[in-house]
């Protein structure tokens, strides 16, 4: 593996995607957001979260997975992390890691992880967790987890308030966020290929030599993104709706057109936003970059309901073509299923 370079001063503007403080604006925005954030963060505390997250893990040092010590030094180097947040190993059977903490964020990564990814692909996780710490995400992100571990129901200090736009909001900007932390990943890795076959694992876990092909892969990738109907597209909202991850299949979709957009290779040359000069950057840039995103999304949207609607439209003249010149309502009827069906398809 060729050295990574490193990325001096690098801030987390750099890699923000438009969408995650748009979303992160929007939840702000919700009345009484503050009061929840509030009476969870005082409930548990720093210390109680802590508990809750650290009661069964394995603090990672030199003399502790010292390998994995190792290339979590690496990470930091490479996006030019000046502290050392505490990293811990938790004995759990599926593939994930967080960040999470209010004043003094730490990383856990569950030991699937370690076991399922190989090297590489376990250093664009450290970096992705690096990334939402960098962002400061870690507060909200830490709310939103207790939130989901516990259920709603469960915090008896938020009875009476109107949670669920809240809970949706929170949601949304969890995902936003993991795309952010996702370039972050890809910064920390500097390949690709790696990052991509991270997401392949983390959707269908760890296959023999020879039997996963991640060309496959983002071609599927690809499927969901561009394909379906109107009514997926629905589909696709309600599925993700009280997701806190993106599918993995859409992480490397949007990776894939930032890599490809030029600003990945941009930062490895040395054009980035350094730490400091974030705090220049006009709140109208932030708008606007959100703006084009989701003018984008709203675009595709449409032009995926219109061709739906045309496909529809299309059968039905086929079928009522087929069907109306005859006396037979059976012959109509099988004519028209057969119509549906193919613009269905």
């Amino acid at each position: 593996m060729p050295s990574r370079v490193p990325l001096v001063q690098i801030s987390s503007r750099a890699w923000e995607h438009p969408a995650d403080r748009a979303a992160l604006n929007t939840l702000r925005a919700i009345p009484g957001f503050d009061e929840v954030v509030r009476k969870v963060a005082a409930f548990f505390g720093e210390r109680g979260v802590r508990q809750l997250f650290l009661a069964n893990a394995v603090r990672v040092g030199p003399r502790q997975r010292p390998k994995l010590n190792q290339l979590y030094t690496e990470v930091l180097e490479t996006l030019d992390w000046p502290t050392r947040p505490q990293l811990y190993v938790t004995q759990t059977p599926f593939v994930n890691a967080g960040a999470v903490g209010f004043d003094d964020p730490f990383i856990v990564i569950n030991s699937a992880t370690v076991g399922t990814l190989d090297e590489d692909e376990q250093r664009f996780i450290l970096a992705h967790e690096l990334g939402h710490i960098m962002s400061g995400h870690t507060t909200y992100r830490t709310i939103a987890i207790i939130i989901i571990t516990f259920g709603l129901n469960n915090l008896p200090f938020l009875a009476g308030m109107a949670l669920l736009p809240f809970q949706l909001a929170l949601l949304e900007w969890y995902r936003k966020s993991e795309m952010s932390c996702d370039r972050a990943g890809l910064l920390g890795v500097q390949d690709l290929d790696v990052a991509m076959g991270t997401f392949m694992k983390l959707a269908g876990g760890r296959a023999a030599d020879g039997e996963s092909n991640l060309d496959e892969f983002m071609q599927q990738a690809s499927e969901y993104e561009t394909g379906g109907s109107a009514w997926d597209t629905v589909l696709k909202l309600l599925n993700t709706a009280f997701r806190e991850h993106p599918f993995n299949t859409v992480r490397a979709s949007e990776l894939l057109k930032w890599h490809r957009s030029g600003e990945y290779e941009a930062i490895l040359s040395g054009n980035y936003m350094r730490r400091g000069q974030d705090r220049d950057r006009p709140l109208k840039e932030d708008f606007l970059d959100a703006a084009g995103y989701y003018g984008e999304e709203t675009r595709t949207t449409f032009s995926q309901f219109g061709d739906a609607f045309n496909r529809a439209k299309d059968a039905f003249s086929s079928a009522w073509r087929g069907g109306g010149g005859g006396t037979s309502s059976g012959g109509g009827t099988s004519s028209s299923g057969g119509t549906s069906g193919g613009g269905t398809q």
